[in-house]
């Protein structure tokens, strides 16, 4: 869950607004933009602020159920080889709690895998 809702959700539609200048022309996005304004205010609210973002680094602020608070930083790599599509990373500084929840959360996660792979009968 994103700790800063209302500023996430601005960026999240000045990256969409960006995107649909790429190419006006897009009929799906076209059409999904038609339906969050009719049925979202949020978004219909956001949409006309007209504001345009690009993200390449950054940083986010997460609440995780398991883990808690998360503070990660991100860097957005394109995948020259799949246009259009986008890698996005997240890490945590070293030696703080976001890393170590991070970690937690990794250890967490590969517990379940194995438990998962070993009620399949899979080894690896």
């Amino acid at each position: 869950y994103y700790r800063d809702w209302t500023g996430v959700a601005n960026d999240v539609v000045a990256v969409l607004r960006s995107e649909a200048g790429v190419d006006p022309h897009d009929k799906p996005l076209q059409d999904l933009v038609g339906e969050l304004s009719t049925r979202s205010d949020v978004f219909r609210t956001r949409w006309a602020a007209h504001n345009v973002r690009f993200h390449r680094t950054g940083a986010k602020n997460f609440h995780h159920p398991v883990v808690g608070d998360l503070d990660l930083v991100y860097d957005a790599m394109e995948l020259p080889a799949d246009p259009g599509l986008t890698l996005v990373a997240y890490t945590a500084e070293p030696a703080t709690p976001s890393h170590d929840a991070l970690a937690l959360l990794a250890s967490w996660a590969a517990t379940q895998e194995s438990e998962a792979a070993a009620e399949k009968g899979l080894t690896f």
